[in-house]
């Protein structure tokens, strides 16, 4: 064993003395339901389909881990488990949208956006069918489940295919107003969760509008671009920059296909860009970010994300501490983007 394997072993097994954090108490514990997208999503559901009886959800042997057990007590003739069938119910799904239903189905990311990837592609999004599939517990929040659970491709995976909107949820509040924009969206969603304990960024539900972005917060000297998980994150991250006198903007880019070209463009005039995502640094957010630049003025460019490899087995805390997302390891990077002294 070489001694870089032998230090990462010591950090997910929680003998390394050092000062990676394996537990992280806003995530393990005392977090609200109310704060937990994956709770709030079979309630938001349900609460649309009080006044809407095309609204229909499907899940694959998941309606606890991703709360549509809630519109399951609430409409029980609208709601369908197809056990771990997760392609099956996909395609089943685009014939239910073919009828005028509008279905929803949810599963983790692996299994619905990366399993079901030919699904969504040939069956929702080319002949346009309204189908919302909701993939959560998203990019390497599975932890210790490792990587046929991890899901740190299927931005690259899905943002290619045409005809499917691909937008990420950073909280519960936003993931509220997704799906209320949803419901009318006319072509196929790939809707992006994270593993349901991801901290307050909106106090209350936003307006949004899918193609446009967020800006969180205004800045001068860098900006950082990024969605999800990573949204709370960045702002933590731009808050420590702003006690070394940087002045940081944050935006929440939430659609990734199609993205908002204008906001991208816009933050040259900061001379610095830094994306930040769960996701493979390869073919996600920063790779959309980058094709909106090839024709920008030169500026300092930075895509961080995790590395183009499969990811070490260990809770989810001390993943994000040793890939530098979470607030220390991203204000880390943006200094280094910046050459900070």
């Amino acid at each position: 064993m070489t001694k870089d394997m032998q230090d990462e072993s010591e950090i997910f097994r929680g003998t390394t003395t050092g000062t990676t954090r394996l537990r992280d108490k806003r995530s393990v514990r005392g977090t609200p339901k109310s704060g937990m997208p994956a709770f709030v999503l079979g309630e938001e559901l349900a609460d649309l389909a009080e006044h809407d009886p095309r609204i229909v959800v499907a899940t694959a042997d998941l309606a606890s881990a991703n709360r549509t057990n809630d519109f399951r007590d609430r409409h029980p003739d609208r709601f369908v488990n197809f056990s771990i069938a997760e392609k099956n119910m996909i395609t089943a799904a685009a014939g239910m949208a073919s009828t005028g239903l509008i279905p929803y189905v949810a599963t983790f990311a692996s299994f619905s956006a990366i399993l079901g990837a030919e699904a969504i592609r040939t069956d929702c999004a080319y002949p346009r069918m309204k189908v919302r599939v909701v993939g959560s517990h998203s990019g390497m929040s599975m932890g210790f489940y490792g990587s046929s659970h991890h899901a740190l491709e299927d931005l690259a995976m899905l943002r290619c295919v045409a005809d499917l909107k691909v937008v990420c949820a950073t909280d519960a509040n936003h993931l509220r107003a997704i799906l209320r924009a949803s419901v009318e969206h006319p072509q196929a969603m790939y809707i992006r969760l994270g593993r349901g304990r991801d901290p307050v960024v909106y106090d209350e539900v936003p307006e949004i509008e899918f193609g446009r972005a967020i800006r969180l917060r205004e800045g001068t000297d860098l900006t950082i671009i990024t969605c999800g998980s990573q949204v709370r994150a960045s702002l933590d991250a731009a808050a420590k920059l702003e006690e070394k006198g940087v002045s940081v903007r944050v935006v929440d880019m939430f659609t990734i296909d199609a993205i908002d070209v204008d906001e991208v463009r816009a933050a040259v005039e900061t001379g610095s860009i830094l994306t930040v995502e769960e996701h493979n640094v390869t073919g996600g957010l920063g790779s959309a970010v980058a094709d909106c630049l090839v024709d920008m003025p030169r500026i300092k460019f930075r895509k961080h994300g995790v590395p183009d490899r499969f990811v070490e087995v260990g809770p989810p805390a001390a993943l994000y501490a040793h890939y530098r997302l979470d607030a220390e390891g991203v204000a880390a990077v943006a200094g280094e983007l910046l050459e900070l002294s």
